[in-house]
């Protein structure tokens, strides 16, 4: 009795040690849960700071344009400014400033572009640390005032290519992101059975959407005919807006293949885009043409001109944002299980496209012309940019249209692609 006595006491010595060892688990990750949540909120509130940097370099790029001759004497005593500064206002100061920037921005992708965890000490650097990085900040944006202009102009060269890259990377988010949305408010005939009245209500939201977007961009086609080719001397105009309305007719045309067969919404947005991108370019035509819009604002600081270039900084800022935060999109290897100790985004890809931006609003700001002399107040204007526009705007049309027919010219491999992801999660479960 006396030993069956003590054994169950040390029994129940055993199990309140085995509970009390449970509770102290659980409360170290429970803690170790509110920790990572807490350096998860300040990650993503990082971002719209180094936003904040960015719109800020931006507007200091625009002031040295405009006004840094007049009010910013001391770069007339840099050598590398030459004669009276004059190599340091203007186009080169644009430049300068944008190497500043690209340096502090590629700086900060080389020292994050491997963290993976919260705990690691790259984190805390992204998230933190803002007095030492504005001053370094402060330091990359005086540098290039002494570099030689020769130097420069090469940057100039480099951003052009940069400018590119960034604005494929752009576009590749812009149409992942018009997949999502299809994908979202028309789903698939798996997804129609299981969720038969949700699906039906979110079937009639998109087909709606789509007659919105189709109805606009018609709309648009009209406005700008009426508006930039009344004449028949603006063939040129005549063909971008014919061009787009051709390329309108071909993405409705393959979406709804039967072998296709993907609706009409995401075709809907993408000729709403087709169609800004166009009258953007159209816009952006010298005033010296012809049937340009800019012969009928001529002015250099108007209300309506200041208003018009500062809702143009702020659409670069956040397409600039907006790329760099879908890392997701330029996964190569997707439906990786993730952990609550994980990043929240890719630092790396994200100071990567800031950095990339930074030689994007450089050539905005010059018309993608090193040797021009910009008006003041303008952003954006020259033949230039206008091809660079419509350039986009056909590769846009290219890369959607292959997207479309990309799964019925290589099925199987796209069958082995969507397999992959869940083979790998079966397997990290499994472990």
């Amino acid at each position: 009795m006396v030993e069956s006595t003590g054994e169950k006491v040390e029994a129940n010595n055993v199990a309140e040690v085995e509970v009390v060892g449970n509770e102290n688990r659980l409360g170290l990750w429970q803690q170790k849960r509110a920790e990572y949540k807490a350096k998860s909120k300040k990650s993503l509130r990082a971002r719209y700071s180094y936003g904040i940097i960015f719109l800020i370099t931006n507007l200091v790029a625009w002031f040295i344009r405009d006004y840094g001759e007049r009010f910013i004497p001391v770069i007339h005593y840099s050598r590398a400014c030459g004669i009276e500064g004059a190599k340091c206002f203007h186009t080169m100061g644009v430049l300068r400033v944008s190497l500043g920037c690209f340096i502090f921005f590629f700086a900060m992708f080389l020292s994050t572009c491997y963290t993976r965890k919260l705990c690691e000490a790259r984190n805390a650097w992204h998230s933190g640390w803002w007095v030492l990085k504005v001053v370094i900040l402060i330091v990359c944006l005086t540098v290039p005032f002494f570099i030689p202009s020769d130097y420069i102009q090469l940057y100039g060269e480099l951003a052009r290519v940069g400018a590119g890259v960034f604005l494929v990377l752009q576009l590749v988010s812009v149409i992942e992101f018009i997949t999502w949305w299809n994908s979202y408010w028309m789903p698939d005939e798996t997804k129609k059975q299981r969720l038969h009245i949700t699906i039906l209500s979110s079937c009639s939201v998109g087909l709606f959407m789509s007659t919105v977007f189709y109805i606009s961009s018609v709309c648009g086609i009209a406005v700008m005919y009426m508006l930039y080719a009344s004449k028949s001397s603006c063939s040129l105009n005549i063909f971008f807006i014919s061009w787009t309305a051709l390329l309108l007719v071909v993405m409705m045309v393959v979406s709804l293949h039967y072998k296709v067969n993907r609706g009409l919404l995401s075709s809907g947005i993408m000729a709403s885009y087709l169609v800004f991108l166009c009258w953007s370019a159209i816009r952006s035509e010298p005033g010296m043409a012809k049937c340009s819009p800019q012969n009928k604002n001529t002015g250099g600081g108007g209300w309506t001109t200041v208003i018009g270039f500062l809702i143009a900084i702020v659409a670069v800022v956040m397409a600039t944002f907006s790329t760099g935060i879908d890392s997701k999109t330029f996964q190569f290897r997707k439906g990786k299980a993730e952990m609550e100790d994980d990043i929240p985004y890719k630092y790396g890809f994200f100071h990567l496209v800031f950095s990339l931006g930074a030689m994007y609003f450089a050539m905005l700001f010059i018309s993608w012309n090193l040797d021009s002399l910009p008006r003041k107040w303008s952003i954006d204007v020259g033949w230039a940019s206008t091809w660079v526009k419509i350039v986009n705007e056909w590769f846009a049309a290219a890369l959607y249209l292959w997207k479309l027919m990309y799964p019925t010219i290589r099925p199987i491999k796209v069958m082995d692609h969507e397999e992959q992801p869940g083979l790998e999660v079966e397997n990290l479960a499994s472990e």
